[in-house]
């Protein structure tokens, strides 16, 4: 397997929320900058909307984003010209308080999924379409990013300080069928520092593979359909956040990872190509 790593853009904050539009426009968070960015199809860089600190984001079928600001304890919704169109949720869901969310995830029904990042007792919640409101998970040590089966009957959440990947069975789309349960434990880093190796971000590949932005590593984990360990590769980014396909062929997968050198800056963000 080969892989390449290219630089994109580095930007004075630490960078999250990557996003691809059907026209090929990227997107990203900045978190402490207060900005979501985009680079067009030809590269070129311009800030696409503001609030208080973008993290996770989704683009909708119809262009609409999604995105999550932990300053609010909030998840807001922009239009397709960054402008602010509403809050989806804020403080409150399901009658829990909501803390700082940190990533969403949706499903093929406009379903949303979105992680609370507390230590020890954080919660991934449930927003449907027709606005029932579900806690899908508590105790969670810090949940983190998301990932969705192909089939829409598991769940992966990355428990970013045990350093592990957890999934849940769902029975329906934010009905939990069975206890939470361990997917994978991660690599550790030799320092021994716990922030040293915080799983965040995550992605599934058509293969079923799931790629982890591995925070502290500078590194992207793939785990097999099974949670089995297969390779790491370096993203340059020393505190890597997240990822987004934006293409995934047999031949070639190209991934926008997100992440920095510190926080809350400088960040970057790059494109990783990987011919298997």
């Amino acid at each position: 397997m080969h892989y390449t790593v290219e630089k994109l853009l580095y930007v004075p904050y630490y960078t999250e929320g990557p996003a691809v539009d059907r026209d090929g426009n990227l997107y990203f968070t900045n978190l402490t900058g207060g900005e979501i960015g985009r680079l067009d199809a030809g590269g070129g860089y311009s800030v696409w909307g503001k609030t208080g600190c973008p993290n996770g984001q989704l683009i909708l079928p119809n262009g609409s984003h999604r995105v999550c600001d932990p300053q609010r304890a909030a998840i807001l919704q922009f239009g397709r010209d960054g402008n602010f169109e509403k809050v989806v949720v804020e403080v409150h869901c399901a009658g829990t308080a909501v803390y700082s969310p940190n990533d969403l995830i949706a499903d093929s029904g406009g379903n949303l999924y979105f992680t609370d990042s507390v230590r020890t007792s954080g919660n991934v919640f449930f927003k449907g379409a027709d606005g029932t409101e579900r806690v899908v998970a508590t105790g969670i040590d810090y949940p983190n990013g998301l990932a969705l089966s192909a089939d829409e009957t598991r769940l992966f959440v990355a428990e970013s300080y045990q350093n592990r990947i957890l999934f849940i069975e769902l029975a329906e789309p934010g009905v939990r069928q069975s206890d939470v349960r361990v997917f994978a434990s991660l690599p550790t880093h030799p320092a021994g520092n716990p922030t040293g190796n915080l799983p965040d971000g995550l992605a599934l590949d058509r293969q079923g593979r799931l790629w982890v932005a591995h925070y502290g590593m500078q590194a992207l984990q793939v785990l097999s359909a099974q949670g089995d360990w297969l390779f790491s590769l370096d993203t340059t980014l020393p505190l890597t956040s997240n990822l987004c396909f934006i293409d995934d062929q047999p031949h070639r997968q190209t991934i926008l990872v997100t992440g920095g050198f510190g926080e809350p800056g400088p960040g970057g963000v790059v494109l990783v190509t990987v011919y298997p």
